[in-house]
């Protein structure tokens, strides 16, 4: 059969398709684990966002798709509903398949959509015994993960456990499957591989526990050192690491530095996630191997650091120091210090806006992003589908706006006791801007062509709304604000 699967063009504020484009890395491995007899093809929207309905139109007619499956979270979820109505005007015949986080967790938001099928959790082998039965017209009831229609409604088959991995029954991703090009990260070729799945921890703004619930389970390293070699050969120079939580087993991450670095394989970029734990309490010999692997950023989940805020979102454990055993506070200013200290930058994950917030405590936390991290990705408390903090904005009432495509983290949807969400979000704003203009120098160095080339497009998109007037200081910044609301509006209507 002829199958296209497609990742949303809905993209992330911190993400901007100017100069991060990131494949779909879940998409190319279900193409790699299907029945070698399908031909698949893999089309990442994000590098046709402003021509989303001609891409679309022209993929499903050169491609002539049986099966069409979408890759959806939940600020894409209008947008999925667009191209599946798009998809069954061109071919009323294509079976529509559905998975992905959004999917997986609010499976009731797609019953009235153009869907056939559903995929709840990971999707490889579900997808694969799904186009099994498809070819056999018979067997749905049996394959674990499966939602489906039937003539008398929907029916959910059991959960299928997360795969162990070790098993070998996930196929490496199949890159050759992409039909669409350019994939970029601050001027490099980037790609995506993974390592491990799962975390252990409780966050409550994360989806993760519910998606694939408390496990932490690995690929071998053969595997993980020939999907590496597999996207370089393709062409990535920079490779962004995935995995759930990397970080939970730090011994087996530093043997995984010491396997690339003896593979030749650190002759690239790696950026990875981390615990500001991890780092803070193994730095000493960890950020060193990391350099000489290739590490070049590192997202740290700092999360907030008032300690209140920490004990809201469930993150203390994974942000405190040990010392002799016993907990020496923060981790976070030790992990950047190693980070810093071994050429790494520091790309600063926190969250603000929490229901005890007032404007000083995220002033704090604003006013210590522009101070210690590189890059700031600073978002906003949302109650995305079944996390415990959903619940938990929902008995304090403080949930403002239930539009789901603007559930992208940057936008605030949930007030605090003390702040509306506008608030919220315009002091994030209104500081946020111009920490993004002090990485440039270092991306100038690494990419000076790119920084020559496009530096004035991105600081264009960074300050989006103002104006000769606003910059002068003869605009109240407020209305910068507005106008850069409504820009960001605009800028969702995708198909």
């Amino acid at each position: 059969m002829n199958v296209l699967l497609l990742s949303m063009p809905d993209s992330f504020e911190h993400m901007p398709s100017l100069a991060i484009r990131m494949p779909n890395g879940g998409l190319t491995s279900i193409a790699g684990s299907v029945d070698d007899h399908h031909r698949v093809a893999v089309a990442d929207l994000i590098l046709v966002q402003r021509r989303v309905r001609e891409a679309v139109t022209r993929l499903v007619r050169d491609l002539d798709p049986q099966i069409v499956g979408l890759s959806i979270m939940t600020f894409q979820r209008r947008t999925a509903a667009g191209i599946m109505d798009l998809v069954r005007s061109l071919k009323p015949g294509a079976k529509i398949v559905v998975g992905g986080y959004d999917p997986s967790l609010a499976p009731e938001a797609y019953q009235g959509m153009s869907v056939d099928y559903l995929i709840r959790g990971e999707g490889e082998v579900t997808f694969r015994e799904l186009l099994r039965g498809i070819e056999r017209g018979t067997g749905f009831e049996s394959i674990c993960g499966l939602t489906y229609r039937t003539a008398n409604g929907w029916v959910h088959n059991p959960v299928r456990p997360p795969h162990r991995l070790e098993s070998g029954e996930i196929g490496l991703p199949r890159r050759d499957a992409r039909v669409l090009k350019g994939y970029t990260f601050l001027g490099r070729q980037v790609d995506v591989i993974e390592t491990s799945r799962g975390c252990t921890y409780d966050c409550s703004f994360c989806s993760i526990i519910e998606m694939r619930g408390r496990n932490f389970f690995t690929y071998s390293f053969d595997r993980v050192l020939a999907d590496i070699r597999d996207a370089r050969d393709h062409g990535a120079r920079t490779i962004f690491l995935v995995d759930d939580n990397i970080m939970l087993n730090v011994h087996r991450f530093e043997a995984l530095c010491e396997a690339i670095i003896e593979a030749g394989l650190n002759d690239i970029d790696y950026f990875v996630q981390a615990m500001t734990s991890s780092i803070a309490n193994h730095g000493e010999s960890l950020a060193p191997l990391m350099k000489r692997a290739g590490f070049r950023y590192v997202f740290l989940g700092i999360e907030n650091i008032l300690e209140g805020d920490l004990e809201f979102l469930h993150a203390s454990a994974k942000n405190t120091a040990r010392a002799n055993g016993h907990s020496a506070g923060n981790a976070t200013l030790q992990a950047i210090d190693y980070l810093h200290r071994h050429g790494m930058f520091v790309v600063g994950g926190l969250i603000v806006g929490n229901p005890g917030d007032t404007r000083e405590s995220i002033e704090a936390n604003l006013e210590f992003a522009r101070r210690y991290v590189d890059w700031p990705y600073i978002q906003h408390p949302t109650p995305y589908p079944r996390t415990p903090m959903t619940k938990d904005f929902r008995d304090q009432g403080l949930i403002q706006n239930e539009r789901f495509e603007e559930y992208d983290g940057t936008t605030a949807v949930v007030r605090t006791r003390h702040l509306p969400a506008e608030e919220v979000e315009f002091l994030r704003w209104k500081a946020e801007r111009w920490m993004k203009t002090h990485h440039m120098p270092a991306v100038f160095r690494h990419d000076p062509w790119f920084v020559l080339t496009h530096s004035p497009k991105m600081l264009a998109h960074t300050f989006r709304g103002s104006s000769i007037r606003s910059a002068l200081g003869l605009e109240d910044e407020r209305k910068v604000f507005e106008r850069y609301r409504a820009i960001r509006k605009a800028e969702r209507q995708y198909v």
